[in-house]
């Protein structure tokens, strides 16, 4: 949602319209066999300060095998990845940098209903849906009921050159048309991030914020059902995928 690092998050191009993710797309849980993949994919998105390296890809897939996804075209190349840990409310609250909540731990010691999106990359944002239409069943199964994520407000550095003494947590509120004012912010709206949590300075390096972030948080469709849905069979909740996925959107 990448999501959250300090990797460049802004889209390249517009967000597809389309609805359905192509039938061309592979989506499944990481191996470390994709960890070649999946470099080309952050070499292809990222600076080579900003890119995650073999050492990450490996540490993440390792540490969190069932919330590290991949989305591959036909070939095998990488289109988009997702990478996520469980967090608590408490570790959220008190991470003053985007570091301090992505950092890799196992075990995770206190058991928590809440996720963050360490990254999320991509070169396709139809890629970008399948995955968490992939993802919302395995959620609803787990029990996990939100993803919060750390994102940049690339248009913050132009807002404050007109508004230099109007706190940065004011552009990060703003609102055209109901939606978002800054491009990244509104982008995360669209796919379900739609809660305000705060604004941190520091966050992480990006000049366009002025290395502030935007902490947001996506609720997981249906997941006040968690106690049900663990009793669903998994093949069913995957029927309702792409359900699931309208269901983030409309909210």
């Amino acid at each position: 949602m990448a999501m959250v690092s300090p990797r460049r998050l802004v889209q390249n191009h517009p967000d597809r319209a389309s609805v359905t993710p192509s039938n061309s797309i592979e989506v499944r849980f990481l191996r470390p066999g994709d960890v070649e993949a999946l470099i080309t994919l952050e070499q292809a998105k990222w600076d080579q300060d900003q890119a995650a390296d073999r050492a990450e890809l490996e540490a993440r897939i390792q540490a969190y095998p069932r919330l590290s996804i991949g989305a591959f075209e036909t070939g095998g190349a990488a289109l988009a990845s997702l990478f996520m840990k469980p967090i608590t409310t408490e570790e959220l609250d008190s991470a003053a940098t985007w570091a301090d909540c992505a950092r890799v731990e196992t075990p995770h010691p206190k058991a928590t209903g809440s996720l963050f999106g360490i990254s999320l990359s991509s070169v396709d944002a139809d890629a970008v849906t399948a995955i968490f239409e992939f993802f919302w069943p395995y959620a609803l199964k787990h029990g996990w009921r939100d993803i919060y994520l750390g994102s940049p407000m690339p248009g913050l550095q132009a807002w404050r050159r007109t508004n230099p003494d109007i706190p940065a947590d004011v552009y990060m509120r703003e609102r055209r048309h109901s939606l978002p004012r800054d491009p990244q912010l509104r982008y995360y709206h669209n796919k379900g991030f739609k809660e305000i949590v705060a604004c941190k300075p520091g966050y992480f390096p990006h000049a366009a914020s002025l290395d502030h972030g935007a902490v947001l948080r996506g609720h997981i469709p249906l997941s006040a059902g968690a106690p049900l849905w663990r009793l669903v069979p998994l093949p069913w909740l995957k029927q309702m995928r792409r359900l699931l996925f309208r269901l983030v959107q409309a909210a």
